[in-house]
């Protein structure tokens, strides 16, 4: 990933004592795999709680976050140490504006990420919007389109804004379930995911200030949850899979040459093209050639004999009468000679 200068990880303090415990031994899995940094790329419509969940992770207000300021265009990347440990988190802007893809905003996103290598994605969305739409779709294929299938293999759902009432007769046990599972689907419908691939896993998350806390301070969910080092730990899960790291090169932008794609298999096209186009059509031509002279009636066989050999006939005689007119050319010749050799003998 491209240097960045990286501060030292101070709102690590600011966690209750039990967090900091709890994410102390969970990263501690990344050193004894000697992963001595981590990359975490968050993406997702606008307004669900992206930059809310970086100052959530890192204990710090690194990126501003008002209901009432539009967000920025330009992604924002803050890196953390601690303890010989980094810890890389990429913010992007909402690829939603006017109700469909911004394109703008995806094409600033991509060239951000050139050269950087990927390890985690946090696709964020609201625990509260109830159900997928066409535009969640959209977004889901847009992601997939320009970062590739392993993309969301690197992925997890983060659902914010959990500490909710869910409706009337519903437990937020069930609620949850429903809500991640239409999503899950979703991406593995859009995203083109095989059947035998996992569902990508989801995490809840509560930024809010007024969420509720246990005796120790820590922030939990309505089902008693402590979700930030959950949030932390499916994080290191999906970063210490079989899932090989994202690099974002030129080749994952732009896609593949064009004069480059599938020039292998023009041989094999044009083969293909001889026997299963031409050959079939060559035969098919002599077969109905040769089953028409069979069909043929004798009086058109005789016809054409007939005019063959009138054509021979017209051809002799008119070789004889070349003859004949040869011959007679140099009889008058001799003719002329002898007349010629007379009158000289006269004159002598």
């Amino acid at each position: 990933m491209a240097a960045t200068p990286a501060r030292e990880w101070t709102g690590l303090q600011q966690f209750p004592v039990a967090t900091q415990t709890a994410l102390h031994n969970i990263l501690g899995k990344l050193r004894q795999r000697n992963k001595e940094s981590l990359s975490v790329l968050v993406v997702g419509k606008g307004g669900v709680g992206k930059s809310s969940t970086v100052n959530s992770i890192i204990g710090e207000r690194v990126t501003v976050v008002s209901a009432f300021q539009s967000e920025t265009l330009r992604p924002l990347q803050c890196a953390r140490s601690r303890a010989g440990f980094t810890l890389n988190i990429i913010d992007t802007p909402g690829l939603v504006e006017g109700g469909c893809i911004n394109d703008q905003a995806l094409d600033i996103v991509k060239r951000f990420l050139l050269g950087k290598t990927i390890d985690v994605v946090l696709y964020v969305d609201r625990l509260d919007g109830y159900r997928v739409d066409n535009l969640d779709k959209q977004v889901i294929r847009a992601l997939a389109r320009s970062f590739g299938p392993s993309f969301w293999r690197l992925a997890m759902i983060v659902l914010t804004h959990a500490q909710l009432s869910p409706p009337d007769g519903v437990e937020y046990a069930e609620f949850v379930e429903k809500r991640s599972g239409a999503l899950q689907a979703a991406i593995r419908q859009e995203a083109g995911l095989k059947k035998s691939e996992k569902d990508v896993p989801y995490v809840l998350v509560e930024n809010s200030g007024r969420c509720n806390t246990n005796a120790g301070g820590e922030k939990i969910l309505p089902n008693g949850t402590v979700w930030l080092p959950v949030l932390v730990e499916r994080i290191v899960e999906v970063a210490t899979s079989d899932t090989d790291s994202v690099l974002v090169d030129k080749r994952l932008i732009n896609g593949p040459n064009a004069n480059e794609r599938g020039k292998w298999w023009i041989p094999l096209l044009v083969v293909a093209q001889y026997f299963l186009v031409v050959l079939p059509i060559k035969k098919a031509i002599e077969k109905d050639l040769t089953e028409e002279k069979n069909q043929r009636s004798q009086w058109e066989i005789r016809a054409e004999e007939f005019r063959r050999n009138t054509s021979l006939f017209e051809e002799d005689q008119a070789d004889e009468q070349a003859i004949s007119q040869a011959l007679q050319q140099d009889e008058l010749v001799d003719q002329m000679d002898s007349f010629d050799d007379d009158d000289d003998e006269e004159d002598y």
